[in-house]
């Protein structure tokens, strides 16, 4: 009787199979539904990632480009970038002498570079569109006519934002003093004249300890640089 109760049961498998088919149905809907959802997800989050580690790793490599741009260099300036085209950005390239590299770079990056160095007197440059131009020689009235030839030839307005020379900011008004400095020859030649004045001068100024020597001569360079820019 226990087989034949048995039995009895799929006897009746009508009305139970119309309910496990709709049981299984409803499982399977909502998986199906939802499987290609998270798998979508997943898709659009992946390039998302990769994007921004290449970003990040750029902005690193661009931080790293202005540090080492920054090794002996003598005077960083910015140039507002705005305005010009790339044909002309290259060729302005092209003109300036090797001594001298012009990069384009986020504000926020280049002030990450020169944080808490002599550099940061450049701070009131970081607004706008900037090009950064490094001069890595003692020669700046040199390296800085190449771009005023090159913005006269052009007719561009793009001008200089700010430059920054031995820890001192120059602003735009300021370049002339920039522009008209006598070359480290020049100072000298002016001095070695001087020291051919009266020999009592001469003889003074070298019986002197060499400490003191050294310091008469820096203040008299000093005082011919702020002669020659005050023309």
């Amino acid at each position: 009787m226990e087989t034949t109760s048995l039995l009895s049961f799929p006897s009746s498998k009508s009305p139970p199979a119309r309910t496990l088919t709709r049981t299984h149905f409803q499982p399977a809907n909502p998986f199906s539904l939802s499987f290609p959802t998270t798998h979508k997800t997943s898709i659009s989050h992946r390039p998302i990632t990769i994007k921004s580690a290449i970003s990040r790793t750029k902005k690193e490599e661009t931080v790293e480009t202005v540090k080492t741009q920054l090794e002996n260099c003598y005077l960083l300036a910015a140039i507002k970038y705005k305005g010009f085209t790339v044909k002309q950005f290259q060729d302005l390239r092209r003109s300036l002498p090797e001594s001298s590299t012009l990069i384009v770079a986020k504000n926020t990056l280049v002030y990450k570079a020169i944080e808490n160095t002599q550099w940061e007197a450049l701070k009131p440059c970081m607004k706008g569109m900037n090009a950064w131009l490094f001069v890595h020689s003692e020669a700046i009235p040199e390296a800085l006519k190449p771009y005023r030839d090159f913005q006269k030839e052009k007719k561009l307005e793009n001008e200089f934002t700010g430059a920054v020379f031995e820890g001192k900011f120059y602003g735009p008004g300021d370049f002339k003093q920039l522009e008209t400095m006598p070359s480290r020859a020049e100072v000298y030649a002016k001095i070695l004249g001087a020291l051919q004045g009266p020999a009592i001068g001469l003889v003074g100024t070298l019986q002197a300890p060499a400490r003191d020597v050294v310091m008469v001569l820096k203040a008299y360079v000093q005082k011919l640089e702020e002669e020659s820019s005050g023309q």
